[in-house]
């Protein structure tokens, strides 16, 4: 299966680019911190080699031994596991869910640093992250540049004319989600080219297009509320670089258009699956933008940082986010953020992880209604911005996707497909 090659091959290859990472900045530790950053440069390697071995050769998952305040939940979790599996010995990297295994190799990675001040605040993933950024600098700009030209006009924008402008960006904001540094171990995954040209031709490759049903719920949502209150919007956010920043130019459209009044981010509160937004990352990219020597560019970073001020754009993580749960468990294990997000007019759940994460990573038949995979999960209406890079995937008509399979074997894992999959709340 997919998973079976993500856990022999993919992990390790990231595992190894992590310790190189580390081997890499020695000099800078050292400059920095002294012999104690050396001292806890080697510390972390040493842990980080005696997890890469445990992993390829499928050592029993061990519980997590430090201080960190979700320890707890995490060896709750392995617990479960083990009661899951009936007394057939421990759970273990190969004879385990391949979403929890993976989740735990990127906590562990975390454990590596958070235990080995004065280094501890030092993001592994951070040269990669920078790096889609600036090599996907041709696609921000052509972006950046249509948005602003967009703007100008925006409030002599008819509803129709509105409605093509939001699919456009939908559109740019899915397919930014193929940039994914955990999905190509790490290699090179910028977007060169503008995002904008080749929309028409993809939307073939768009497997589920709720786009209309999107629309209509924010279009009703903004009649029925103009007087009373505000409408929200939540993005649960995925990888930095490239696609943040069309997920940005989309949440400022919303807000632009009136189609929002506030829109709230959600991202990882660690380095997370290689290029997932932290905080850091969130405001270093608004910054670069803002000192841009493009004129464009710069003009979305100011009004962006000025959203912020304004608290129109609110910006937070959680714990749950980088939890081994899937989301239907968030009422249980995190019930203030199901609250927080039951506050929402429509929580957009961007890329791969959190489609998994929604269904429960199951094998599922392909044509299972994406509301009955929800499993109850169901805090306001949402929908899924995702292409697809894992063996999972619901809602499709009969014949579908056996249909593609029968000349792409690979096309659930190609990130050449997308959805754009919506469910109302209950």
């Amino acid at each position: 299966s997919f998973a079976y090659f993500t856990i022999k091959d993919r992990l390790p290859q990231i595992l190894t680019r992590v310790i190189d990472t580390l081997h890499r900045h020695k000099n800078e530790f050292f400059e920095e911190h002294g012999e104690k950053g050396v001292e806890a440069e080697k510390r972390a390697i040493s842990f980080l080699s005696k997890l890469r071995n445990e992993l390829q050769t499928d050592k029993p998952v061990t519980p997590l031994e430090d201080e960190l305040p979700d320890a707890a939940l995490w060896n709750q979790y392995l617990d479960y596991q083990r009661n899951l599996s009936n007394g057939n010995g421990e759970p273990s990297w190969f004879q385990s869910p391949w979403l929890y295994v993976e989740c735990y190799m990127y906590r562990r990675i975390h454990a590596a640093l958070a235990q080995n001040p004065p280094i501890d605040n030092f993001d592994v993933f951070k040269e990669g992250k920078v790096q889609n950024f600036f090599e996907s600098q041709e696609a921000v700009i052509a972006l950046c540049t249509y948005f602003q030209e967009l703007l100008k006009n925006i409030k002599d924008l008819d509803e129709k004319q509105l409605q093509e402008e939001l699919f456009k960006l939908l559109q740019v904001s899915l397919w930014g989600n193929k940039c994914d540094l955990s999905f190509s171990a790490g290699e090179d995954s910028s977007q060169k080219s503008s995002p904008l040209q080749s929309l028409e031709n993809m939307i073939t490759y768009i497997l589920v297009n709720d786009m209309e049903k999107l629309w209509s719920l924010l279009i009703n949502t903004k009649k029925i509320n103009a007087e009373k209150s505000n409408v929200r919007v939540d993005i649960i956010l995925d990888n930095a670089g490239f696609e943040l920043v069309s997920d940005l130019v989309l949440a400022d459209f919303l807000l632009s258009s009136k189609l929002a009044d506030e829109v709230h981010f959600h991202g990882k509160s660690m380095p997370w699956y290689v290029s997932d937004t932290t905080k850091h990352d969130f405001n270093w990219t608004i910054k670069q933008l803002q000192s841009a020597n493009h004129m464009w560019m710069s003009r979305c970073g100011i009004n962006w940082e000025g959203n912020l001020k304004k608290g129109v754009w609110v910006y937070s993580d959680h714990m749950f986010w980088t939890l081994p749960h899937d989301f239907p468990s968030m009422a249980e294990v995190a019930p203030d953020l199901y609250a927080e997000l039951q506050k929402s007019n429509l929580l957009l759940f961007k890329g791969d992880l959190n489609y998994r994460k929604l269904t429960g990573d199951k094998k599922w038949e392909y044509t299972v209604p994406f509301h009955q995979a929800l499993n109850k999960f169901h805090p306001a209406p949402l929908c899924s911005v995702r292409t697809l890079k894992s063996d999972t995937q619901v809602g499709l008509k009969p014949g579908q996707g056996e249909k593609i399979q029968a000349s792409e074997p690979e096309w659930m894992v190609s990130g050449k497909y997308g959805v754009v999959q919506f469910d109302a709340a209950l």
